[in-house]
């Protein structure tokens, strides 16, 4: 009778360990979760499900973060983990391998890296501090996604801003994976490479200003030149975004006619526009100057469009600085570095993909921007505000170094924050409404097209500083230039290119993948102060509270068998 109740057990305890090893196999195949996190952190966006579920070839991603890391690395690398395996619950193609570059001997670590750097994979220097030593240690904070013979390397850290602290860095990157991932995806999947186009023939910005944005546009899109007057027409299907990029000179009526039409077909445009002709290097040259404002003829386009570029110039107390000599040590000059409040360092401010997780961006005499009311509906939404610190000066304006004689006044510096950037969306009036010419109308009817007066949905933006795309160049003769967003006074790297590098995409971009760079990951620290007054408290609950589980189970089991065997 033992023996069989023995056997009995025996083949029920086998039995549920059977159970749970086929439960185990089968969940093993299958990913699943419940998000209920406030900001649906764990939720992949529409966008990003619809391009993965139209995949038809596999991705494979290598992901080079693995080895032992700092928590905040190891943060990153979980939720980089986390964020592939919600890729493959929604795309059977999406594979992945964590792998360390810096494993093996000297010459396999050497030709590893060799190899990576050849890709454009370049290591992170970061300092580690461990049981009071600080040593140094390389970091590939990258994903490589490769798709048929095409690969292309994704940074998974965001670019570390000495205005943001560590984990601040860590948070912004965790939240952005998704985007970084899907838009990888979405541009190794593209048959065609978009064309973008930059005007010219208006005192534009020329090549080597916009050398550093260009090369960061070649990955995936073809970028040139377009001279209007050479053109008919500007066909949206052979260019995807027209970016006019501080024009110094006037603009035709043809010119205008041809980028009306161009919007009125769906064609996008990215407009950088100075109002005064307002230099540094001019105020150097002169030391008192006054600028006048470009003829650049645009003013009833815009206008006609929805906002109005002020002759204005705007003064903020966030801004960044510039040298000045202000004495000689034997025969060394001697320069100190002050704030220049005509270069305001704004901070986008906002949820939308343009901005989002963006740190500051330099303007150079920036102008402020007002909205119209159109008679079309037309969505306008700032996307770059100064600081609540800043003030306006209306032309004619005299420019001199005068002003950093004293400290500036805060209470002079009260018109709250200035429009410097407007996204612009809708459905956009002609500007040639009930105003065509004949010979307009013969120039289209050339080419096979009807005039419109209205524009289909679409989108533009508008910075009222040209200079925000240029990059500075050191030398003419020898095309010597420095990254875009550079401040070389300061040695500081703002995010110049990032904003043009988000304008573009949000622009082009016809999947909405950019609507994840919207999603937000908050960042809930701990309180360090209450932690160190209730750290005994928790670590007492931490440890008695198991115990005392256990016990209350051992002491009802054990009740449950005597009653049973009582019997």
């Amino acid at each position: 009778m033992a023996r069989s109740k023995r056997t009995q057990a025996l083949l029920q305890f086998g039995l549920f360990c059977g159970i749970i090893l086929f439960v185990n196999i089968i969940a093993n195949s299958f990913y699943g979760h419940l998000d209920l996190t406030e900001e649906k952190r764990f939720t992949l966006t529409k966008p990003t499900k619809e391009l993965l579920k139209g995949l038809d070839d596999r991705i494979y991603v290598q992901v080079l973060l693995e080895g032992q890391f700092p928590a905040g690395f190891k943060r990153l690398q979980t939720a980089t983990r986390e964020m592939l395996d919600d890729f493959r619950s929604v795309s059977p193609y999406i594979d992945y391998q964590f792998s360390d570059p810096l494993e093996g001997n000297t010459e396999e670590v050497k030709e590893r890296q060799k190899v990576l750097l050849e890709d454009g994979i370049a290591p992170v220097n970061l300092r580690v501090n461990e049981q009071g030593e600080s040593k140094q240690q390389l970091i590939y904070p990258v994903a490589v996604f490769h798709y048929g013979q095409r690969k292309l390397p994704v940074n998974l850290l965001e670019n570390q801003s000495p205005t943001l602290l560590p984990d601040e860095v860590v948070n912004n990157s965790v939240s952005l994976l998704e985007y970084k991932f899907a838009n990888a995806i979405k541009k190794l999947q593209a048959e065609r490479r978009p064309a973008i186009l930059f005007t010219r023939g208006h005192g534009e910005l020329d090549e080597l200003q916009t050398k550093d944005l260009e090369r960061s546009l070649h990955q995936f899109y073809d970028t040139d030149r377009i001279t209007l007057d050479s053109v008919i027409r500007i066909d949206p299907e052979n260019c995807s975004l027209l970016i006019v990029a501080k024009p110094r000179g006037s603009f035709s009526e043809r010119d205008k006619f041809k980028i009306d039409q161009y919007i009125m077909q769906g064609g996008k445009v990215l407009w950088l526009i100075d109002r005064l002709n307002a230099e540094l290097d001019s105020l150097r040259t002169a030391r008192r100057f006054v600028p006048a404002d470009y003829p650049i003829n645009l003013e009833d386009m815009l206008f006609k469009y929805g906002v109005r570029i002020q002759p204005d110039l705007v003064l903020d107390l966030e801004c960044s600085k510039i040298p000045l000599q202000v004495g000689v040590v034997g025969n060394a000059p001697q320069f100190q570095l002050f704030d220049w409040l005509y270069h305001p360092t704004v901070r986008p401010i906002g949820k939308h993909p343009v901005v989002k997780n963006l740190d500051r961006v330099e303007l150079k005499f920036c102008s402020s921007i007002d909205t119209i009311r159109t008679k079309t509906a037309v969505t306008k939404t700032p996307i770059l505000l100064s600081s609540p610190y800043s003030r306006l000066q209306f032309s004619p304006i005299e420019l001199s170094f005068d002003i950093l004689r004293n400290e500036p006044n805060p209470e002079y510096f009260n018109k709250g924050p200035q429009m410097a950037g407007v996204l612009l969306e809708g459905t956009f009036p002609s500007n040639y409404e009930n105003r065509v010419s004949e010979e307009m109308l013969a120039g289209l009817r050339q080419v096979g097209m009807e005039f419109r007066d209205r524009s289909v949905p679409n989108s533009m933006i508008v910075i009222s500083d040209g200079d925000v795309a240029a990059n500075f160049v050191r030398n003419r003769e020898t095309q010597e230039w420095l990254p875009l967003g550079f401040n070389r006074f300061e040695n500081a790297t703002y995010a110049n290119k990032e904003l043009m590098l988000n304008a573009v995409e949000y622009l082009i971009d016809a999947t909405g993948v950019i609507e994840a760079r919207s999603k937000e990951v908050k960042l809930r620290l701990l309180d360090t102060v209450r932690a160190g007054e209730e750290k005994t408290f928790w670590q007492a609950l931490n440890l008695a509270l198991p115990l005392l589980f256990l016990g209350a189970f051992g002491m009802v089991f054990f009740w449950l068998r005597k009653r049973k065997y009582a019997r």
